[in-house]
């Protein structure tokens, strides 16, 4: 429960590391395991990691009557879904509008973020960006004015076109788009998806990402006609050390059982450790730290080489040792580089 008494349904699949995601809109917790890509995907992550889901608010199986919010009020949310189910470190997921929500995280909250993934996400958004073409404003305006009116009509011209833009080519499938569109409406009620597009179009992570610390592994699909690569083009730029990996497929969901969704599962799980369960991760910070150590520096010499409190540099070092499993620092510093965790130290 947050703060201010809202509930959020949440649930967990499989098994393994935590893998957090980041809460995303048309979120509806049961549409989501009837659905077979959905599924695939999350099935797939499950044989490595525990997955964490959760609706947001407003959404899906979380309270539905909510008082006005924004993307501070839905970061708020997300923190304490982490504090009530991923205490420890973990990587986390953000797929579209949940990259933004995971970036802040990771910006805000370096030490409890190993590693994140992307999937066709943003930093800025039409409101937020400083240049966004006229025709393209326009065309959020458009949305926003149709949203509340279309959102529940079977029929709308908004409806046809949210999930022609949401699924691409896999909309010509009947079944998966009666099931998306199910999603859709189950979700959330006209007014709540139109505060949460109003929402989306404001946000702007730009600074954020430059403070991210975790390795970061970007996806996108090559013809997202919902969000533009460009836009993950702009997230590499902007995130330290970020790496981009192209998906031939039009939808803005992964279609899991084709070729793209498939290389985002083994990009993913291999990026993750998925393939070596016993390969430790450090966040970049850990990493930095732990390199120094090993060139011989004390926790105050590293602290003013860093510009960091030696108080936060014992609390690095305490991390990796976790993350290492390993009793002292010479031991840590070894296997680190066994691992060859600290060749980019």
């Amino acid at each position: 429960m947050t703060s201010d008494r809202i509930t959020l349904a949440c649930a967990l699949t499989g098994s393994g590391p935590k893998l957090v995601r980041a809460g995303t809109w048309v979120s509806h917790l049961e549409c989501e395991l009837r659905e077979p890509d959905t599924w695939s995907t999350l099935e797939a992550l499950g044989r490595h990691h525990t997955l964490v889901r959760y609706d947001p608010r407003g959404c899906g199986l979380s309270t539905r009557q909510v008082p006005p919010f924004d993307f501070e009020t839905l970061l708020a949310d997300f923190e304490t879904v982490m504090d009530a189910l991923a205490p420890e470190p973990a990587a986390l997921l953000g797929v579209s509008c949940g990259a933004p929500l995971a970036i802040a995280y990771a910006a805000r909250h370096p030490d409890r973020v190993t590693a994140l993934v992307l999937v066709n996400g943003f930093a800025r958004a039409y409101f937020s960006a400083p240049s966004t073409p006229p025709h393209l404003l326009e065309e959020a305006k458009l949305l926003l004015a149709t949203a509340r009116q279309g959102w529940a009509q079977e029929r709308s011209p908004f409806r046809q076109i949210f999930l022609a833009q949401l699924m691409g080519a896999a909309a010509a499938d009947p079944v998966a788009r009666h099931l998306v569109s199910e999603r859709m409406r189950l979700s959330m009620t006209p007014d709540i998806a139109e505060r949460h597009l109003r929402c989306n179009y404001a946000i702007d992570v730009k600074a954020e990402c430059a403070l991210v610390q975790c390795p970061t592994l970007v996806f996108h699909a090559r013809d997202d006609q919902m969000v533009t690569l460009d836009q993950s083009r702009k997230l590499v730029a902007w995130i330290p050390g970020a790496r981009l990996i192209l998906l031939d497929s039009d939808s803005h969901i992964l279609p899991a059982r084709q070729e793209a969704g498939r290389m985002f599962i083994g990009q993913t799980l291999e990026f993750l450790g998925g393939g070596r369960p016993d390969r430790p991760r450090l966040s970049r910070r850990q990493t930095q730290i732990l390199g120094l150590v090993a060139q011989g520096m004390t926790d105050k010499q590293v602290a003013r080489e860093l510009a960091l409190s030696p108080r936060t540099v014992e609390m690095h070092v305490a991390l990796a040792l976790r993350a290492l499993s390993c009793a002292n620092r010479a031991e840590a510093v070894h296997r680190a580089g066994r691992e060859g965790l600290l060749d980019d130290a």
